[in-house]
């Protein structure tokens, strides 16, 4: 029998809800309690963290399913697809477009935490509040994964429908919907335990032009730097990948994995992006393979202040006060922003930090973030290290 023909590529896909990766949809009372909890939440968890909410307007709909403008301005009206406005202080897009799976996370792809009014839209998470104004018998089929009830004043228990609804009930924590410093600490908490994994990459596929021969290979550790690069990276990563060109994939020594550019020609973007084709949903500690100064322990300082909520989290050069690409965790989100900036025509990863919404860190030990490109360089390091 023929393999069954496959139309498209097998590609793996980030997991996402509706709306972002992490979203929480809040429902069972009014709209404006939802709203006014939004608000309340906002103060305590922005400072760390982007938080977006998703709404609708009534008073809109209801004008527009009278023939009105629906709350469209005079240039939408007028039949303009998009109008950026600059308000000085923010800008302001309104676009005359449907909201769909496939742009709703496109637009909201930087928020760390996306906040869902669950009375109209669906989300992956909810948040469920206890209000005998609207009781949750006809919204059930919404609950699919609720984490947290809130009880509105007056309310001491869980109601029947909701204890029979979850398989879970006396495992999910009760909260008071007033008690807005409990919420926050549990939202910010939840965010933490939904942290990506983090798999490490040690970028070998450059051509080494300045060196003249393979950076990778050079010993300063007793073993080739692609080896040393790799073990720095094992006791923080839950596994480490070669990145390399193709025509390097078979020289990778025993015991490590290659990773084959798949994007090719880009320099260490093509790393960075083959990685997140290779798995979208985890987190990768890039390192790139000519930094004989690099420890393990700056690495680990690294990880224990990275910023999940945000774009990556990277090193401060000591040069200037741009970030350091290449010794950065770079998070699932980081994926589509760097593809965004391949497809403007950029293909520096800086850049793409620059321009991101990411945590960036004083190095503790600056001079270990020091790249060694050419032979004379290559002396001066190894006389430093004590190699003869």
């Amino acid at each position: 029998m023929e393999p069954k023909h496959q139309k498209h590529a097998a590609l793996a896909r980030p997991d996402l809800g509706e709306f972002g990766r992490h979203e929480l949809g809040i429902l069972g009372a009014p709209c404006g309690v939802i709203k006014d909890l939004a608000a309340r939440l906002l103060p305590l968890l922005t400072p760390a963290l982007r938080v977006a909410y998703i709404d609708a307007d009534h008073a809109a709909g209801d004008e527009a399913a009278d023939g009105g403008a629906g709350g469209a301005d005079a240039i939408l009206q007028a039949g303009a697809a998009a109008e950026l406005t600059d308000k000085i202080h923010f800008r302001r897009l309104d676009l005359r477009r449907g909201m769909d799976k496939f742009i709703q996370p496109q637009w909201l792809n930087e928020q760390s935490l996306v906040l869902v009014n669950g009375n109209h839209f669906r989300a992956r998470q909810q948040v469920v509040i206890i209000d005998p104004r609207k009781p949750l018998d006809k919204k059930l089929d919404r609950l699919t994964d609720v984490r947290l009830v809130l009880l509105s004043e007056g309310q001491t228990e869980l109601p029947a429908v909701l204890r029979n609804h979850l398989p879970n009930a006396a495992e999910v924590p009760v909260l008071p919907l007033a008690d807005t410093d409990a919420i926050a600490a549990w939202a910010q908490q939840w965010l933490r335990e939904q942290q990506p994994p983090l798999r490490g990459l040690v970028l070998t596929g450059g051509r080494s032009q300045r060196m003249q021969q393979d950076k990778s290979r050079l010993r300063y550790h007793q073993r080739e730097q692609r080896e040393h690069a790799a073990a720095l990276l094992a006791p923080l990563c839950q596994d480490v990948l070669i990145s390399c060109r193709p025509d390097q994939a078979a020289d990778v020594p025993a015991g490590l994995t290659a990773l084959p550019d798949q994007f090719l020609d880009l320099g260490p973007m093509s790393g960075l992006l083959t990685a997140f084709r290779h798995d979208p949903n985890a987190a990768w500690l890039v390192v790139a393979c000519d930094l004989p100064f690099l420890t393990e322990a700056t690495l680990r300082h690294l990880v224990q202040h990275r910023h999940a909520g945000r774009v990556a989290t990277a090193f401060q050069s000591p040069d200037n006060e741009f970030p350091e690409p290449l010794i950065t965790i770079w998070e699932p989100r980081s994926y589509p922003v760097l593809l965004q900036f391949l497809a403007l025509g950029y293909s520096c990863p800086r850049k793409a930090l620059i321009n991101s919404d990411i945590e960036l860190l004083p190095a503790p030990a600056p001079q270990e973030l020091r790249n060694v490109n050419t032979p004379a360089e290559r002396a001066a390091a190894q006389q430093e290290l004590g190699i003869r």
